[in-house]
């Protein structure tokens, strides 16, 4: 039986300024922005014809992620990939230095983060912006800053994604006010 992947049908279009190289089990692209590598699956199989990658594959679920794994290299490439975070709290900040995130978060010393290679981290007053052309490690390094403090539940402090919505949960006063 012949499974299909809606996703992994699509053929993937090249733009114009993108070279892309079939280099034995990996694919490279070279962009405006910088090159990215990515490993194939013995599974897929990848053709390049007329502009497009066309992506195949017995196993729908990799048929379809590797599809989707090639075209995000594409448009990091292209246009790049970007995070925003928010720190919320009094006394709370952040900024860069010697290729480092140093946070201030309430903690008895600043938390230092190294910026890995491929990544531009700025900050602006309280919002923390992540970019580069890989997607996977800009959300990466986005998810590893906000674990080093959450938003805690009653007054919201910590570090969010910019229009996270955090559900604050009532005090002890709005508890005991009804009884």
């Amino acid at each position: 039986m012949k499974f299909m992947s809606r996703i992994g049908r699509k053929p993937i279009e090249i733009p114009k300024d993108v070279e892309i190289k079939l280099d034995k089990n990996f694919i490279v692209a070279k962009g405006p922005k910088g090159e990215l590598k990515q490993k194939i699956q013995a599974d897929v199989n990848v053709q390049i014809n007329n502009n497009q990658i066309i992506v195949q594959s017995d196993n729908p679920a990799l048929w379809g992620l590797a599809r989707t794994l090639m075209s995000n290299m594409i448009e990091g490439i292209v246009s790049g990939f970007s995070k925003q975070l928010e720190i919320v709290g009094i006394g709370y900040s952040g900024q860069v230095k010697d290729n480092k995130l140093i946070m201030k978060l309430g903690f008895s010393h600043p938390i230092e983060i190294d910026v890995p290679n491929g990544i531009e981290i700025k900050v602006e007053k309280n919002i923390i912006n992540i970019a580069g052309i890989d997607k996977q490690l800009v959300g990466q390094v986005a998810a590893k800053i906000r674990d080093i403090k959450k938003p805690e539940p009653y007054k919201g402090k910590g570090i969010r994604y910019v229009g996270e919505i955090i559900k604050l949960k009532p005090g002890k006063k709005a508890i005991g006010v009804g009884s």
